[in-house]
């Protein structure tokens, strides 16, 4: 039972904090004509709103890939990382889908566009679309993201035919107030604000009164022989406005439904039946404002599987995004403010794409694609975090587990590289950012052949994420049912195999290219199994450390054509040089790179030494493997790798040794059992085989 029990009035004042302090009061048109002068940021348009919305949260930028990384989407502040995104890739979608929010803040084009997310199933477009939205409604609640808009009071003093029911009007579209302003007096605040906003755009509102606030604002003109200021104080209240999708204000979501039953009305509003008998069919009070572009004004649109509307369907968001403007039927238009944002896959995208009618509506929009990740590391972590949101049971997934998952997506997803000198695992490490600086591998020049050679772009096509988490989630489900406490690749292998077949969104074509790549990620594990055992098995810190000083000597000898003590005989000798390739060799570099890399181990000795840090090889990570390599060939051939796989031929000290260095490397000891007994047949076999 726990101990610390919430109360209601804790509860209650922890709620009240999450509210806007004013949310339930009503002000005056004067009062919010000086808030405009104090802050002329709550008259921002929607674009504006939205691009300073990103910026709040915080933002990181990473100099080496020129994108600015938003913090709502990288860190996900207002949900302790929950939702966060992976991947270099993703947030460069994110970065621009920012920059075009932004250029369109300044009035540069964009916001006249349809911000389309394009990628295949599962790249996290639909994610990011929801993150957008949450996190405008939290902005829309803080003070920097306030913003206002008003009702209409008292009618049914002024207007005779005004049903009582509504003599309190919203405004039906929620509209900023200063559109209560004619232009030409709106427009000489408007300049006045600017002079005291500092931003990097401007206000703008050239939008006219929707038609019921058009025609109650000429009833009530007529009314007090055009004197504003009566209108305005005497039937005008000033409300906060706080965008909530499920109210739908400010947000709203909009999902094809039947084909061969889509409505305009969906989108535009229709006739407010109940109130045809009592004002008119023609009356602007008898419509109503429940459209999907109504709903949105002032905030966000968000388009599901957009391109799956019929083309004439898709006609209204002509007007919507190029003339930011509505025309239900027998009405008049109706100005909105609005970011519209469409999501679409693939396959709608490439239909659309060649058709010619649709010309208007591609001209019109603003393609940011989203493709999958490829860097497996930070595929990885999507699996991470699926398994962190999960009530997952007590279990523990063992090292290189979700990493050989990713990238066996990853495989799936990048192109094969125009070069014989990089196969596709080493390019995928390469994306991985896993390059020495020996190696004549060039990432950009690698991403620019591939961006020639795919469809529409990398990463568009491939293995989802959502079936490599499907296949995890049931991996371990089966190591629950077999009693195994630990889940490893060898378990995940096998089903992400048995079920390739199984999985709607893998085309037949690509099964067998697709058991070529768990193939060539089983090797890979293969090597990071035989290594971790070789680190368990080997691992000897002061031999190293020894073997790591005996390398230096004869390296610093080498570059300063100097000699070096013998060890035994304490004679000057020439540096062994079969002694350094020995070492060398374990890291595969070739002759004519040794003296580059020599000089790259005696640069960094120098550089600590002159940070006055102690000479340790373990802390640079190129020696550290070689090292490691070389004593593990130094101590194999005492090691009875076949006993390995049986541990009842195996000396139970030496084993417990064993796996407890494989523990200390984050393997459980069941876990570390099996890895010690494939690595083992492994070395068996390949010994047998030399």
């Amino acid at each position: 039972m726990s101990k610390n029990k919430e109360t209601l009035e804790a509860l209650s004042e922890e709620y009240r904090d999450t509210i806007p302090a004013d949310l339930r009061q009503s002000k005056s048109f004067d009062w919010y004509l000086e808030q405009l002068y104090d802050e002329p940021r709550i008259a921002r348009n929607a674009h504006q709103r939205v691009a300073d919305m990103f910026d709040y949260y915080g933002t990181e930028y990473d100099e080496e890939a020129g994108v600015v990384e938003y913090e709502l989407a990288s860190h996900d502040p207002l949900n302790d990382g929950e939702n966060t995104f992976y991947g270099r890739v993703v947030h460069e979608a994110i970065h621009e889908f920012v920059n075009k929010v932004k250029s369109g803040a300044r009035g540069l084009g964009p916001q006249k566009r349809i911000k389309l997310l394009l990628g295949p199933v599962g790249s996290g477009k639909s994610d990011f679309d929801r993150q957008l939205r949450r996190y405008f409604e939290n902005y829309t609640r803080r003070d920097d993201g306030r913003m206002y808009t008003f009702r209409w009071t008292n009618l049914c003093d002024v207007v005779d035919d005004q049903d009582p029911a509504d003599d309190i009007v919203r405004s039906p579209m929620n509209q900023d107030p200063l559109v209560l302003l004619p232009q030409e007096q709106r427009d000489r605040v408007i300049e006045d604000i600017n002079e005291e906003l500092d931003a990097p755009y401007t206000i703008r509102n050239e939008q006219a009164l929707d038609p019921a606030s058009e025609f109650y604002m000429d009833e009530l003109l007529a009314y007090y022989d055009d004197d504003l200021q009566q209108v305005l104080e005497n039937h005008v209240e000033i409300i906060r406005f706080v965008a909530d999708e499920n109210r739908r204000r400010g947000i709203e979501t909009f999902e094809p439904k039947d084909k061969k039953n889509q409505d305009e009305t969906e989108l535009t509003g229709d006739v407010n039946y109940s109130k045809i008998a009592i004002y008119g069919e023609s009356d602007p009070r008898a419509f109503d404002y429940s459209g999907a572009f109504c709903n949105a004004n002032r905030g966000i649109f968000s388009g599901e599987e957009l391109l799956k509307l019929q083309r004439e369907f898709l006609y209204d968001f002509l007007h919507a995004s190029q003339e930011q403007t509505i025309k239900p039927k027998n009405n008049p238009r109706i100005d909105i403010d609005q970011v519209i944002v469409g999501r679409t896959n693939m396959p709608e995208y490439r239909d659309k794409k060649g058709d010619e009618k649709m010309e208007a509506f591609n001209d019109r929009t603003k393609r940011i694609d989203f493709p999958y990740v490829l860097q497996y590391e930070e595929e990885s972590k999507i699996y991470r975090k699926m398994l962190r949101n999960a009530d997952l049971p007590d279990i523990q997934v063992e090292p290189h587990t979700l990493e050989m998952a990713g990238l066996f997506g990853v495989l799936t997803r990048i192109e094969e590289p125009d070069t014989s000198s990089i196969d596709l695992v080493q390019k995928a490490k390469a994306y991985n950012g896993e390059i020495d600086e020996a190696d004549d591998i060039d990432v950009k020049k690698l991403r620019d052949e591939a961006e020639k050679t795919a469809d529409i772009g990398e990463g568009m096509d491939g293995v989802s994420p959502r079936f490599i988490g499907d296949e995890i989630a049931e991996a371990i489900m089966d190591s629950m049912h077999r009693d195994r406490q630990f889940l490893s690749p060898l378990t995940t292998f096998n089903h992400l195999e048995g079920n390739l077949e199984n999985h709607g969104s893998i085309a037949e074509e690509n099964f067998e290219e697709y058991y070529r790549y768990l193939e060539l990620v089983r090797e890979e594990y293969k090597e990071r199994a035989i290594e971790d055992v070789r680190h368990a098995l080997a691992y000897d810190m002061d031999e190293i450390q020894r073997q790591g000083e005996k390398y230096m000597d004869h390296v610093m000898a080498y570059i300063d054509d100097d000699t070096v003590e013998d060890e035994l005989t304490g004679r000057q000798q020439e540096p062994d040089e079969q002694f350094l390739r020995s070492v060398e060799e374990k890291l595969n570099l070739p002759e004519d790179r040794k003296d580059d890399f020599r000089q790259e181990v005696s640069n960094w000795v120098s550089r600590r030494a002159r940070e006055g840090d102690t000479f340790h090889p373990q802390d640079n990570d190129r020696l550290r493997r070689a090292l490691e390599r070389k004593l593990w060939e130094d101590k194999k051939h005492n090691i009875n790798f076949s006993a390995l796989v049986s541990s009842g031929e195996m000396d139970d000290d030496d084993r417990n040794q064993w796996i407890d260095a494989l523990i200390e490397q984050g393997y459980s000891e069941e876990g570390a059992k099996e890895v010690l007994e494939f690595a083992g047949a492994e070395v068996a076999k390949s010994e047998m085989e030399e």
